[in-house]
């Protein structure tokens, strides 16, 4: 009998494990009533805030590549202002050294024009100094021709005529070439 006992005791004995059939029934009822609630309030304002976000994320994702493509193109137009603006620069380079070439060439040919220009004032100078000291000479000689005549002849003689003949001497020797008649 004790076993017995024992038996159909253990037997009302309740699981450990099991909840009770009441606990059930309020916690399912809690848990129907929290769910009803969540999803009559909180999930649509959730679901409103994660569209928002969204859309939010979306327009900046757009708003993004927008600007991407912008600055895409400023970059291209900046390569394009910058490839330009290296020919101009090359362009005035090489324009400047056609100025510098012409200029040199224009000063050099300057320069020797007025080379050659003293050059000829030289020569004609020299010409003119040349027969200038020519005709002080034919008058020295002159001069001292005269003066050794009337010494040998022990008169004096006419200056004008003896000129004359020292003249026409001077011009014979000087027509030879290397004073041989």
């Amino acid at each position: 009998m004790l076993n017995t006992l024992a038996s159909i005791a253990a037997a009302e004995a309740k699981n450990p494990i099991l909840p009770d059939l009441a606990e059930l029934i309020v916690g399912g009822a809690a848990f129907a009533f929290v769910f009803f609630a969540l999803k009559l309030f909180a999930f649509p304002a959730l679901s409103k805030t994660l569209a928002e976000r969204t859309a939010k994320i979306q327009g900046e994702m757009e708003k993004a590549e927008s600007t991407r493509l912008e600055a895409d193109k400023v970059l291209t137009d900046y390569r394009s202002q910058l490839g330009g603006a290296r020919g101009e620069a090359n362009r005035i380079i090489e324009e400047g050294r056609k100025t510098a070439d012409q200029l040199r060439r224009d000063i050099q040919a300057k320069a020797e024009q007025e080379a050659q220009a003293t050059v000829a004032r030289a020569q004609e100078e020299i010409r003119a100094e040349r027969d200038r000291v020519f005709q002080e000479l034919r008058a020295q000689v002159g001069d001292i021709a005269v003066e050794l005549a009337g010494r040998v002849v022990g008169q004096s003689l006419d200056k004008t005529a003896h000129v004359r003949l020292i003249d026409e001497y001077i011009d014979q020797v000087a027509s030879s070439g290397n004073g041989k008649s």
